[in-house]
């Protein structure tokens, strides 16, 4: 029985990815190491650095004035990092609320910033218009969650913020559609979702905005000195980073950026399509902001959640339970995701909603 894992985060990983990842364990290339034991100095991870680097840069076209950086602590260590970097105590910055994790970043930056919210979506089924934020003249910068992993919502195009730079969690949905890179100031992204394995955070920042850190930032969240380093201030997760490397080599296999893109509108296109047109499950997110990585779903029938999950567990569809914090169902049809998993699930939904409905 094919197992299908909708899990929101660790994701599931190409099998390619695994399989090479498996062969190459205990031998990387005839070194006679495991990736896992390797000096982070060694000529044999620094080829694994520059490889990972260059193939991202590739995937995603990244100009030549952006500095990519490996970071530890997930996207949640960089809400502290970016006022920090970015903005003194007594700056200001504006957060567009849309879900759990853009409320989370604003509360966390208001530690050490005036983080202002410029905008609520209170209820997060949708992202608020652009013409009813209220925006400061003055903001360091304007920070978004691309894609709210628990919500579902997604911002279905870039905001413009002149010269003020737009700051971006992208952690579910980067490397899942094309993106230009040069309308942000800056890209974060947690791994764990389309990009690797938890333990790594990938920060893609403009150079003009490194060097304003507050002089109480940690070496290690300092974004200047990580880029001077290398991303090698200290040990980096050098395993983690070396997964990215594979599956940003399974993507440019497989097509890149815009191929994966189509595959995913497909599977996201199945999947709300089978939510419409029942009677049983429903989706209460504004169409044009339906995220395409993270689907929430609700029965009519609540009493029916458990049964539902249980089921879906039996026929190899796992890990559909919502977040704890709205409960419901959730599917996370990452890049890895084959439109077979979501073909399997729209056909458990069928049959399920027949029994029950």
């Amino acid at each position: 029985m094919a197992v299908y894992n909708f899990s929101s985060g660790p994701g599931v990983l190409p099998d390619e990815v695994i399989k090479r990842a498996a062969d190459e364990m205990q031998d990387w290339h005839g070194s006679g190491l495991s990736v896992m034991e390797m000096s982070h100095r060694s000529p044999e991870f620094i080829s694994i650095a520059n490889k990972a680097e260059s193939d991202l840069r590739d995937l995603l076209q990244i100009p030549e004035n952006y500095k990519v950086l490996y970071l530890q602590g997930g996207a949640t260590g960089q809400f502290a990092a970016i006022p920090l970097n970015l903005a003194e105590e007594n700056d200001v910055a504006d957060y567009v609320i849309t879900g759990t994790w853009s409320k989370k970043a604003y509360s966390e930056a208001s530690k050490y910033i005036k983080s202002h919210i410029a905008a609520d979506a209170v209820e997060y089924n949708k992202v608020p218009r652009e013409k009813e934020w209220t925006l400061n003249k003055d903001a360091k910068y304007i920070h978004i969650t691309s894609n709210e992993t628990i919500e579902g919502v997604v911002f279905d195009s870039v905001p413009a913020t002149g010269d003020i730079p737009l700051v971006a969690d992208m952690s579910s949905v980067i490397l899942s559609e094309p993106i230009d890179v040069s309308k942000y100031g800056v890209i974060y992204a947690g791994a764990q979702k389309n990009i690797g394995i938890a333990g790594v955070t990938i920060v893609i920042v403009r150079e003009d905005l490194l060097g304003s850190a507050h002089r109480t930032t940690p070496s290690i969240w300092n974004w200047q000195a990580k880029a001077k380093a290398g991303s090698m201030v200290n040990t980096p997760p050098c395993y983690n980073w070396y997964l990215c490397g594979l599956v940003f080599e399974w993507l440019k296999d497989h097509g890149g950026i815009t191929e994966i893109a189509k595959q995913n509108a497909q599977k996201a296109k199945l999947l709300y399509e089978a939510i419409d047109s029942s009677d049983l499950y429903n989706n209460n997110v504004a169409v044009a902001n339906r995220s395409k990585m993270n689907v929430p779903f609700t029965l009519n029938k609540p009493g029916l959640d458990q049964e539902f999950i249980a089921q879906a567990k039996q026929v190899g569809l796992i890990t559909l339970q919502g977040h704890r914090s709205v409960g419901g169902m959730r599917a996370s049809i990452y890049n890895a995701m084959p439109v077979e998993g979501v073909e399997a699930l729209v056909r458990f939904m069928n049959k399920f909603e027949e029994q029950n409905g």
